[in-house]
């Protein structure tokens, strides 16, 4: 990296000094009032100021997370790492949205400014708490992956359960094992909304098993990430227990005589 972007990297990705600082809470700034226009454009019947200011807030905020973004790619040490990892594509998610919506129709552009909602994401770089969850899902992935992947087959066979004990039964609500999949996923997340619901004694036992078993298999997550978040946490405070003793090296006592 060229030496003159030395000061611009350390404004973008040191957050102990006072420009640093200071640029944090300017982007954290524009975070909240990214979040404020997209709740005030849900609101019907917007006066035509109101839509005009909204917009131009809209674009400003929008070319400053452009001139963000690609500011950082000019002063990463790896260029293609950034672009691909995980606070990159938050980058680009933010201002993404809105250069796909220009030029789309209004079917597509209602679904794209949606999308907007994605720049809330960005004060995931500018929170401690946020960045020891994501190293929290870092040490705790291989565990989280395992999880997701049993309680997408336990759903898949709870539908193909369920569809066995209740389609003859009730064949218009259980026709099929792609229609048992949504009382799966209500069932097994104790939502349970009622529209479906076994009748059947078969069924109901069915259903009584799962539900135990669910409610030991959803509440994984929850302690997986627990104990990474202490894990990350630890190892937050040896960092910094470390980079102090770099800056501040413990004083030699002085010889004894």
């Amino acid at each position: 990296m060229h030496p003159k972007l030395e000061p611009l990297k350390q404004i973008l990705e040191r957050h102990d000094t006072r420009r640093g600082r200071a640029f944090e809470f300017f982007i954290l700034f524009l975070v909240a009032a990214s979040i404020v226009c997209f709740t005030i454009d849900t609101i019907p019947n917007q006066s035509p100021e109101t839509e005009r200011l909204l917009d131009i807030l809209e674009i400003s905020i929008v070319a400053i997370f452009s001139i963000e973004y690609l500011l950082r790619i000019l002063v990463a040490d790896h260029k293609r790492h950034f672009v691909f990892s995980f606070l990159g594509l938050i980058d680009l998610m933010a201002i993404l949205p809105y250069y796909l919506a220009i030029g789309v129709d209004l079917r597509m552009l209602r679904a794209l400014r949606f999308l907007r909602v994605f720049s809330a994401l960005k004060i995931v770089r500018y929170n401690k708490a946020m960045q020891r969850l994501k190293h929290a899902f870092h040490i705790a992935k291989e565990e989280i992956i395992l999880f997701l992947i049993t309680a997408l087959l336990l759903i898949y066979f709870a539908a193909v359960g369920i569809y066995y004990f209740e389609s003859s039964a009730q064949p218009e609500v259980f026709s099929s094992v792609f229609d048992s999949l949504w009382w799966s996923v209500i069932t097994l997340t104790t939502v349970g909304y009622g529209d479906m619901h076994p009748i059947t004694f078969g069924g109901r036992l069915f259903t009584f098993v799962i539900l135990m078993i669910g409610l030991g298999i959803f509440a994984v997550p929850a302690g997986l990430v627990a104990s990474a978040m202490i894990t990350a946490r630890e190892m937050e405070i040896e960092r910094e227990a470390a980079s102090a003793e770099h800056v501040h090296p413990m004083r030699e006592h002085p010889q004894e005589h």
